[in-house]
């Protein structure tokens, strides 16, 4: 499979906020969202070809328990069901950071980091070739598959919000569900790859979380390290 970069550092988003895993970041997505913070994995996919048997010696040399399988989207990946068995074979707990589009068709996965897209991830025009625009709107939301990940594992829910007005859209997809989700397991993360703007948005994003009781999700790698590769 096409991989854009193994590395060891710390989760720094969800309920996993601070423990040290080694993320394993598949090259390809297929969407386009106009935020993306990994653009060498999406918009520009970028990485090389290796196996699940090289994948796999690169995680032995590090000290950690727990793996992030993330992108691009990671289960657009070939071989990522083997790869996640083989991790499970070694006793680590697999996180997937995916946004939910494509079904899990029973991978292996301890704790399902799904992250549907809103509309204010979609690309205005001038930004990207105009079919991808139709190709990301019409792909960003997959509520069936959504479901079945929700019903067959354990997760989190994770939204981008940019602002406010972002609330009513994860409302009513969550209510659409017709799935008891507890609102703690609702994580509303601001937009930005900057402290500056991450910053400026999180009261509003507080106060959400403390009217809803939504989980604020803090970005604590971009806190740490920046908007930086391998971090």
């Amino acid at each position: 499979m096409r991989i854009a970069e193994i590395f060891y550092s710390i989760q720094g988003e969800g309920e996993l906020t601070g423990i040290p895993s080694v993320f394993i970041r598949t090259s390809g997505c297929n969407l386009r969202c106009r935020w993306c913070d990994t653009p060498y994995a999406s918009w520009n996919p970028n990485g090389k070809e290796m196996s699940v048997t090289a994948i796999l010696a690169e995680v032995k040399k590090h000290p950690a328990r727990h793996v992030v399988l993330t992108g691009g989207e990671p289960m657009l990946a070939r071989g990522v069901h083997e790869l996640a068995s083989e991790l499970r074979a070694l006793d680590m707990h697999i996180t997937i950071e995916t946004a939910a589009t494509l079904p899990p068709e029973g991978i292996a996965c301890d704790l399902a980091s799904l992250s549907p897209k809103l509309g204010n991830s979609t690309p205005l025009e001038g930004e990207i070739d105009p079919a991808w625009i139709t190709r990301h709107e019409n792909t960003r939301l997959n509520p069936e598959v959504l479901s079945s990940w929700i019903t067959d594992y354990s997760f989190q829910l994770k939204f981008v919000v940019s602002e406010t007005a972002d609330l009513p859209e994860i409302q009513a997809l969550v209510a659409g569900l017709h799935i008891p989700v507890p609102p703690h397991q609702i994580q509303i993360m601001p937009e930005g790859t900057d402290l500056s703007t991450l910053r400026g948005r999180d009261e509003t994003l507080l106060d959400l979380c403390k009217q809803h009781g939504y989980r604020y999700c803090n970005r604590l790698h971009i806190d740490l390290f920046g908007n930086t590769r391998g971090t």
